[in-house]
């Protein structure tokens, strides 16, 4: 019998980052994808579904999985405000100088 070491994602995602490139990227991204994490740790919180908190938001869930996938392309400050009151908080909007 084989044995197999099991990671969990922090350990791989740590050791990843020792990688100067993909440490680089990462946290480029990170800002992108930091209303997703909100939304999702908000909506586990509160103990919903994505299909309850798409019923809540009057949305679907693959409305609400593509959110949370932090793929925001098509999605208007009405929808998101939607969402931010089903999960009882509001939409804040910040700007940020780059340099």
């Amino acid at each position: 019998m084989v044995k197999m070491k099991l990671h969990n994602f922090n350990d791989l995602l740590n050791d990843e980052l020792k990688n100067e490139k993909f440490a680089k990227e990462y946290h480029s991204l990170e800002r992108e994808y930091s209303l997703a994490r909100e939304i999702i740790q908000l909506r586990k919180e509160q103990n919903l579904t994505q299909t309850e908190l798409a019923k809540l938001a009057r949305t679907s869930q693959p409305a609400i999985a593509r959110l949370e996938s932090g793929n925001y392309k098509n999605f208007s400050l009405s929808f998101i405000r939607r969402v931010a009151r089903a999960l009882n908080t509001m939409l804040e909007i910040h700007l940020k100088r780059t340099s």
